[in-house]
This record gives structure tokens, sequence and C-alpha cells, in this order.
């Protein structure tokens, strides 16, 4: 926001300064009733023989404008006289103050103050345009005391609705004037007197559409319509959405021989998709010292062109200009590039309209423009007012047509050959960064798909053609791995052929498909009864379709005998590989069910890789060349090389004989071990527990007391062999070793407070000392016989 104050530079009393304003006013508004004489008057050429008030004329001298250019001189005279324009120029002919000083002069000849509030709009498609035409307000207008305001997008919301409402004039952009018509409760357009629309017909495109309709709807239909572009439009459906009266087309240029300026050396060269980042980055190192303007289609392109040449340091000053910038840092980038003599901008379109950059060399267009106006707009950015510039425009070979259509809207333009000597390949370069940087291989792939788009959805067909462009080329000249795949490009049918040509449909399942929407067709005529859901109709079509396929099938398995089995197939396709694993990879590995298993899908899983060859990882070098940094070697070379067959042989005869012996030895410890565990469960047994008190461990067999007799022994040695002895019968004895052990000590808690007694063991009778008769005999005394 900024006010402007006046500043006299005489004191006179207040009274006379008033009957000065009014008799001055009175001379303006009776030189203005008739612009024609301005008009057929040829002298008039400077900006002091107008009908303009001492403000304006003050701020005009200080800012150093004198002469009057064409646009400036047929249209100012009508706008001051209240009529409605239609002003078209070329570019750099001076249309922003054509606008400017009659929105001045006409809110200074009807006093409009604070009080009125809001008295002219002027919208702008970019923010950078509007930020320009800002700056010339406050240098033409800083002696008035209107008060002035800036709304773009990008800046604090809050802080312009408290300030809005009391600006007289606006400079704008579509949305957020719109946004602020929507959400500030006291800004209010009932009072507009004039509207300027700067670019017109960039405004008026489809894009801001739907906004300006709405911008409109807000303002009153009697006010004073100003339209200026470098390529007008005469639409009668524009012109009546504006509610214009009468207006004036003021067409300088359009009985010229050409719509370019005169100073602007125009030419295009024919190359390859992959071929045009290595000639912009020739042309960029082969132009050091000059101010270039490089024009690309979408803001991805943008950010991988700049952050690429970025690491290749081609020895002049990078920046990059988007829509996706915050507004700070778009206009630091605006500042810097007007400011330096020897640099290079990569921009979009948002750059190509109205900017007024001082001194450009060169406007290098990389890719074409939808049309031919994007073109003249582009190339305007030089040769401005009297200054002369040079423009280049990069050309397919599928777009050469577009040059034909340049020619036949005025603009004289030559082809041009390219120096092979001086044209420097930087693929191999990019590929390196590529690979080192993963953020800028994702711009990479970003950018290819925007370009890809961007071509795709031109409306000129005959010069656009996305099948005609290369894609794999062009996704190697940018430094991937591979081209993206893009899904908006591809139809139904062109997916379907290609998923047949990369075996993942096969041309029997297509067949199918289609057979059985024939199918289905028919059934539909002939029952004319739909299904009830969307889930009906997809497993009809899936039935139909498994069942036409198995059919399919079948009549294979019966022409082939060899695959009647046949129930898994593997097959590699859609790889590089060498001549004999290409063979031996396309062969098919059949199984028949009964004899898949786990182990044998992995031994086919082995053979597929091992078909596949040894692999290798490189690295880059500073200039993008692959370097091997290691081979895989597979197993037979190491062995060959290593000699490790024979290694293997001699390791094994010498320690075959010591792994024996130490087999022999683990068996008989093993042996003597399970030999001493019967022998406890044997005493257990026989009651004698009483030599178990104390912790044992017997470790030569059974014990040489005269109590163990051999017989024993030997016995127990048939019960239980080491060799036959198993798992179970080792973890029972453990169980029972246990057991025995725990109704000892709960024994022993018993009988703590009782006076020590034998142990239970003992006072037991011990069964086979007892003859058959005693037995019987107290069997029949405990049975009460």
């Amino acid at each position: 926001m900024g006010n402007f104050k006046v500043k006299e530079s005489h004191k006179l009393p207040r009274k006379q300064r008033k009957i000065n304003e009014k008799k001055e006013l009175i001379e303006i508004e009776e030189k203005i009733k008739d612009p024609e004489v301005f008009l057929k008057d040829e002298t008039i050429t400077q900006f002091k023989q107008l009908p303009l008030s001492s403000f304006t004329l003050k701020g005009l001298a200080q800012a150093h404008y004198v002469e009057m250019t064409d646009i400036q001189r047929k249209s100012i005279p009508y706008a001051l006289a209240g009529k409605d324009i239609l002003g078209a120029a070329k570019t750099g002919s001076g249309k922003t103050l054509a606008f400017i000083l009659p929105i001045l002069e006409n809110l200074y000849r009807i006093k409009w103050s604070q009080v009125d509030g809001v008295g002219a709009i002027v919208i702008s498609p970019t923010r950078e345009l509007a930020l320009q035409i800002f700056e010339v307000l406050r240098k033409v207008g800083k002696f008035h005391s209107f008060s002035a305001g800036l709304l773009i997008g990008g800046k604090d919301l809050k802080v312009e609705q408290q300030r809005v409402s009391k600006m007289n004039i606006l400079i704008c952009t579509p949305g957020r004037l719109l946004q602020h018509m929507d959400q500030t409760a006291d800004f209010n357009c009932d009072n507009i007197q004039m509207l300027v629309l700067d670019e017109a017909d960039r405004i008026l495109d489809f894009g801001f559409q739907k906004t300006l309709n709405a911008i409109v709807n807000f303002m009153p239909k009697d006010r004073q319509t100003l339209l200026f572009s470098a390529t007008q439009t005469k639409s009668v459906k524009d012109l009546a959405r504006l509610s214009l009266e009468n207006p004036e087309y003021v067409a300088v240029h359009e009985k010229e021989k050409y719509s370019t300026p005169k100073s602007l050396v125009q030419k295009y060269l024919i190359c390859e998709l992959n071929e045009k980042l290595n000639i912009l980055y020739s042309f960029i190192k082969t132009h050091l010292k000059s101010k270039i303007l490089v024009f690309l289609s979408s803001c991805k392109q943008v950010r991988y062109v700049y952050e690429a040449f970025c690491k290749l340091h081609p020895g002049v000053p990078l920046y990059c200009l988007h829509g996706k910038q915050k507004q700070n840092k778009r206009i630091a980038i605006f500042d810097q590039f007007c400011r330096k003599t020897a640099v290079c901008l990569f921009a979009t379109d948002i750059a190509a309209r109205g900017l007024d950059f001082p001194s450009v060399d060169w406007v290098v267009q990389v890719d074409c423009p939808e049309d031919c106006d994007t073109y003249i707009h582009r190339v305007g950015r030089t040769a401005r007012y009297n200054s002369t510039g040079q423009a280049l425009l990069f050309l397919l070979p599928s777009e050469v047509k577009f040059a034909s259509l340049l020619t036949e809207k005025k603009v004289p333009i030559e082809e041009i050959k390219i120096n092979p000597k001086k044209n420097t390949s930087i693929q191999q370069q990019l590929v390196g960064i590529c690979s080192k940087y993963p953020e800028i291989k994702y711009l990479g792939q970003k950018a290819f798909i925007s370009y890809m788009r961007s071509i795709y959805l031109q409306s000129n067909k005959e010069v656009f053609d996305v099948q005609q462009l290369p894609a794999e080329k062009f996704s190697e000249s940018l430094g991937l791995p591979g081209a993206p795949k893009i899904k908006f490009i591809k139809k139904s049918g062109e997916k379907n052929k290609s998923r047949q040509a990369n075996g993942q449909i096969s041309k029997e399942l297509m067949n199918a498909i289609k057979d059985s929407d024939t199918e289905e067709q028919e059934e539909e005529k002939e029952k004319k009864i739909k299904p009830k859901t969307k889930i009906d109709k997809l497993f009809n079509k899936k039935s139909n379709v498994l069942e036409h396929y198995n059919k399919l099938i079948e009549e294979d398995g019966k022409a082939e005998e060899s695959d009647d089995d046949d129930f898994l197939t593997i097959k590699r396709y859609d790889h590089d590989l060498d001549s004999d694993a290409e063979n031996e990879a396309n062969t098919k590995v059949t199984l028949p069910p009964e004899e898949i298993t786990k182990k044998k899908l992995m031994k086919l899983k082995e053979k597929e890789l091992k078909s596949r060859g040894t692999g290798t990882k490189f690295k880059f070098d500073d200039e993008g060349n692959a370097v091997p940094l290691y081979t895989l070697e597979s197993l037979a070379e190491y062995e060959e090389k290593n000699d490790i067959g024979e290694q293997q042989k001699i390791y094994l005869e010498k320690n075959t004989e010591e792994l024996q012996k130490e087999d022999v030895i683990d068996k008989q410890t093993q042996k003597e071990k399970l030999k001493a565990k019967r022998l406890i469960k044997k005493l257990k047994r026989t009651g004698q527990d009483e030599f178990m008190d104390e912790p044992t461990v017997v470790l030569g067999g059974a014990s040489d007391e005269d109590e163990y007799s051999g017989e024993d022994d030997e016995g127990e040695d048939d019960g239980f062999n080491s060799e036959e002895y198993s798992g179970e019968d080792q973890d029972e004895m453990e169980y029972e070793e246990s057991s025995s052990k725990k109704r000892k000590s709960n024994d022993n808690v018993d009988n703590d407070d009782e006076e020590p007694k034998e142990s239970s063991k003992k006072q037991k009778l011990n069964v086979d000392d007892i003859s058959l008769k005693d037995q019987e005999e107290l069997a029949l005394k405990l049975l009460g016989m």
C-alpha cells in the first residue's frame, strides 16, 4: 500500500491554489471534448502538449517520460474523453502509461477522495506484471493525493482487508480481487469509475473466465473500460461480457508489415527432442556475457533444468522463475535478473507477458509455444521500445509447421543450423548427476511427464503429436535410467496392445475377452434383462472369460501331448540378456502337479538366477562416465581361480580319521552314562535308597561291591542296550527319579517336630525275603479271614 501526496514547489495561499486548480480543470475539460483535434495534429508528440494536470506533468518529468509512443498518442485522448478503448500494440510500446495517465486525470477532474472509496481497478494476469504497473503508478502519480494499493497473492490477507476499503486505485490479480469481494465486508465497488484489463486477451481467456465474470457482476455497468494487449481480442462475446459501449479500437501497428518489433532478429532451428538440452547448454557456454531469458513449458521442467545446470557450472549466474515459488522469492529473482548484465533466467510463461526486463539480449524458447500469440509475447521481452534483441526457437521435426504459422502471422523468422563443433553433449554428466542426487532424478521424472502431458493437451494436433515423440531417447537425455510410465497418453486399445507385446496379456485371453463381450451383448439383446448390480455384471463377465479361456487351454493340451500334465510355467521376459543367457531364459520349465514342492520351486528360481549371469556395480566419475566398482564372480570361476577343490580334498582326508576317533570316544562315554542311570533306577526299585542319601556320580559302569552280582548287570544290559536306548525311556527314568526325591523331601518336612526315625523304606518288609506261605498267611490276617 502507498499514498500519493501533493508536494507543492511554490508557496501560495490556499485560496489562490484552489482558484488556479479550478481554472486548470476548466481548460482541461474544454480541450478533451474533441479528442480528434489531438489525433489529427501530427506535431503533438510530447506529454506536455496533452491536456494534463500540473501534478501529472511533474511526475512524468521526474520519471523522465517526455516523448509519447504511438499507442499513447492515439489512445490517451480517447481515454481522457471517457470512451471505452480496445488498445493493441507491439510489446514494449508503452501501453502501461496509456492507461495510468487517464486513471489519474479522470479521478483528479472529478475530485475523487478517500471518502469515495475505490475509483479505478487495474487487473493483471500475473503478480510480477501487477507489481511493475504499481511501480509505474508510484513514479508518475506521486504528486497526486490518491491512495493506491497492490492486491496480489502471497501477502497477508488480513492486513489488506484493513486498508483496501480506503484505497482509491487498486492494482490486482483476478483471484485476489475476487477473494476480497467475497470475504472483505466493507469492500465496495459500486462507485467504480474505470476498469482496466492489461493483457486483456489472457484475462478474457478460458482460464480466467469464471473469475472475471464474477468480478464484473460486482461492478456497475456505467463505467469506463480500457482493454490493452499486444494481441487484442475482437470477440463480440468478450465485449458483451464487459458491457463495452461503442469502444474505440486503437491498433497502432495493424497496418505494418510485421507484428513484432523491427529491431528484433528472430531465428529457429530444427533438432531432435533428445538434443535440446545439449544445444541449450552449448548456447549458454558460448554466450557467457549475454543476458539470456529461457522459456520452458512447465514449472517442473524449469526446476529440473535449473538444478541440473547449476551442478554443471556453465560459468554464468543462473536463476529460475515459476508459479510454484513464494512471492518474496519471485520478487527477489525478478529484481536480481533486472540488475545484472550477464545472467540466464529459466522461466515459464509467467514471465512472457508485460514484464519489462531491461536490456535482454536473447530470448530462447526451448519448448514450442502453444500458439503464435504466446510466441509474440515471449519474444517481446527483448527489443523493447528502441533497443535491439534476438530470439531463438527450438522446433522438433514434427513441429516444423509452426514456422509457417508464424509467417502467416506477420512474424519474420528464418532457419539456422547448429555448428557441430561447438555442440557438446552433457548426457553422461546428467546421468551422473541423477545417480548422485536422487532429488534431481525425481525432478527429471516429473519434468518428463509434465512435458509429455503439455504436448498431449495441445489443441493444435497438426503441430503437436505426442505419438511421434521419442520417449526413450528423451528420458535418456534427461539422465534417467528409463522412461516413466505415462497413463494419460495410452488409450484403451493402445494399453491392451502394449500389454500384449510385453507378455502381460496373452492373445488367447484378449480374444476370450472380445468373444465374451459379444456373447454378453447377444444374451442381453435376447433377454433384454440387465444384471441387478455391478457385482453381477462383474461375475457374469469373468465367468464367461474363464470358461472360454479354459477351453482354449484344453485345446492346446490336446494339440501338444508333452504339455498334458503341465501345471506351472516359468518364463523370463522383457530383459536384455546375452545371446546364451537369453536362450536359456526363454526356455519354459514345466512340472506336473504331483512333483511340485517348495524345494523344486527354489531350484527353479536358482536356475533362473544363474541364467541371468553375474551382476556388476558401477560408480560415476565427475564427467559422468560409468566405472565398474567390482564384479561378482561365479562359484565355478572362484573355485578354478583359487584351487578350492583340491584344498577341500586334503582337508577332508586329514580330518576324517580324527573325527572317527572322536566318534568312538563319544559313544563310549554315552554308554557309561546310560549304565549309571540304570543302576540308580535298580537301587530305587529294590528299596535301597540309603546308599543314595549323598549325591554320587557313577562313571565306570556298575559298582564292584558284593551286593550287586553280575547276574543283575547282565539282566539290565539285556533290557537297556546303549545303542537301542531311546530318548523316551530316558525321559521316563528322569521323571521317576525326580518324583522319588519329592516324596523323600515331603516325608522330611512332615517329621520335622518328631524325633528322627529310621527311613520308611527300611521299615518296609522286603517282599523277596518272605516265603510264599508267609505271604498267604499275612494276606488272610489282613482280610480278617
